[in-house]
């Protein structure tokens, strides 16, 4: 009796002792459905209760806490360069701008800018993460990797199509997984670079891909994007919840924690084109992803996951006016159409730039169940891009392109309806799962979610971090001789000399300098802004080498 009195006082003391004491957070899961609307989660929920009843809920549903506000730095709608920024930064930032200062625009500016820091690299919460945590970072997506989202975590451009920039920064930031699509933009040279410093690297090899045992890899597949789910062969390419699971048992190992993103990258693309089955389908591929996550999440105890759209998309509504009396119809006469539909818009596109013009009809039954009306085969004949059409050029419909005209034809056969092929600037959802329900709820902003992220990882102040090491060389360099070469205006070389003995040699978009020849590797990429003809390097890192200790 007294033994057992005992024992419930000790488990008493150690319960109180315990009690309001939240459990670390070691890693950090962010998790992007690129271009994402309210309405497209609800038609993938709608579409999977309509395909198996049993299954009224997705993933995400029991996490979903709020909504966020994504915005440019000077426009309410913005594409995924400066809002995944912003998540990434803290900083909103322009269209088109990868974790970029913006310059000023004071009459349009949301939040106040400084424009004194116009086109400065930003330290992001992956780099800090890495640098400062020493904890292993990650990347998962299924578009090509110099990609704005994925970009966004890892490198800095004000032109998010400077691949040639983008991609080399990438490379050579010390990321532990990447895998995605973009095999393409990864050459011998890049290839070679990664092996040498550890990686385990594979173009198009899922068999490598699945049994690589090393912590560090490069694992990409196809030229530039990977299917949409629905039409991926899982024999040939990994699903987005594979390579979710693939990174975070790669990851996992490093006892300091982790910061992965993964992006269901194609939601976006189906939506500019105005595909709701492919977009209904990436939605449901990054659901599954994301239940991937919370799984792993809740057997470790010191995860949290996020799931956030960048930005919404294309206006898609679960109803349209064309259809007469569309507020009423049943969920059959809502979704039985669809749910027959077999292939994106985008994968029927390139099955029927195959098709002589007489087959048009069955193909399109076969992927679809639409029968073709007399007028339907005329339209996609009168394409510019069908180049199997039997009508000359002259009797074709200028500008008109298969992609849109199968898109139509797909969504005419619903009661779907979209205003726009465009992003859109309503707030977008928020999922969070957290140990001990430790995560932000209700509307938030954009600036607010990286905040969020930086206190549960105690990351303080990246506006410091982005000084000391994305510092200009002119500070740097300022008691030192030094000039850039720009004989290659593609990549200059910024030259620093101290005495005849003495020369340091740095080239952007790597984190490799040259002190008289030798490489030394920095803690960051070196950022050359050509708009300010300025380097942008890690001013400690630099400063702590023998070139200014003699």
């Amino acid at each position: 009796m007294r033994k057992t009195l005992l024992t419930a006082v000790l488990s008493l003391i150690v319960l109180t002792a315990g009690f309001g004491q939240k459990k670390r957070v070691k890693n950090v899961i962010l998790m992007i459905p690129d271009g994402t609307s309210w309405a497209t989660v609800s038609s993938a929920r709608w579409y999977q209760r309509y395909i198996d009843p049993s299954k009224p809920h997705l993933f995400l549903d029991p996490y979903i806490c709020g909504s966020v506000l994504t915005f440019s730095s000077n426009a309410p709608i913005g594409d995924s360069a400066p809002t995944t920024s912003c998540y990434m930064t803290g900083t909103p930032s322009r269209e088109g701008f990868v974790s970029t200062y913006p310059p000023a625009d004071a009459e349009n500016d949301i939040v106040p800018l400084d424009s004194a820091m116009a086109y400065q690299p930003m330290m992001t919460v992956l780099e800090a993460a890495k640098i400062f945590n020493k904890m292993s970072t990650g990347l998962v997506f299924t578009c090509e990797f110099p990609h704005a989202t994925p970009a966004d975590c890892s490198a800095h451009s004000y032109n998010r199509n400077k691949y040639e920039w983008i991609a080399p920064q990438m490379i050579h930031n010390n990321i532990d997984v990447v895998i995605g699509g973009g095999a393409k933009y990864l050459d011998e040279e890049s290839k070679n670079y990664l092996k040498n410093e550890g990686y385990g690297v594979y173009t198009n090899d899922l068999k490598g891909f699945r049994s690589y045992q090393g912590n560090k890899m490069w694992s990409l597949f196809c030229d530039v994007d990977m299917p949409y789910d629905i039409d991926n062969d899982t024999l040939v390419n990994p699903s987005l919840s594979e390579m979710t699971a693939k990174a975070i048992e790669k990851l996992s190992k490093n006892e300091n924690g982790f910061f992965l993103m993964v992006e269901g990258s194609k939601v976006d693309w189906a939506a500019h084109s105005n595909d709701p089955i492919g977009m209904i389908t990436e939605m449901l591929a990054f659901d599954k992803a994301f239940g991937v996550a919370v799984d792993f999440a809740k057997k470790n105890g010191e995860t949290v996951v996020i799931a956030v759209p960048d930005h919404g998309n294309s206006g898609i509504s679960i109803g349209d006016k064309r259809c007469a009396d569309y507020s009423h119809l049943s969920k059959n006469d809502l979704f039985k159409n669809i749910s027959k539909y077999k292939t994106s818009a985008d994968k029927l596109v390139s099955i029927l730039k195959q098709t002589e013009p007489a087959n048009i009809r069955d193909v399109f039954k076969k992927y679809t169940d639409i029968d073709l009306s007399d007028s339907l085969v005329r339209i996609i004949l009168a394409s510019e891009d069908y180049g199997k059409s039997t009508l000359s050029l002259t009797e074709r419909m200028k500008g008109s392109r298969l992609k849109k005209t199968i898109g139509e034809i797909m969504t005419g056969n619903t009661c779907f309806g979209f205003t726009t092929g465009g992003h859109t600037g309503e707030e977008v959802f928020l999922a969070i799962y957290a140990p001990e329900n430790n995560r932000v709820t209700g509307m938030i902003t954009n600036t607010e979610l990286n905040q969020y992220m930086q206190d549960i990882l105690s990351i303080n102040n990246l506006k410091k971090h982005t000084s000391d090491y994305f510092a200009k060389h002119t500070e740097v360099f300022k008691n030192y001789k030094y000039k850039i070469n720009s004989d290659n205006e593609k990549k200059p070389v910024l030259e620093v000399v101290k005495d005849k003995k003495n020369k340091l040699t740095i080239t952007p978009n790597t984190n490799i300098v040259l002190l008289n020849g030798k490489e030394i590797k920095l803690n960051s990429v070196v950022v050359y802004v050509d708009k300010t003809k300025t380097f942008y390097l890690p001013r400690m890192d630099v400063m702590n080498y023998e070139l200014f200790n003699h």
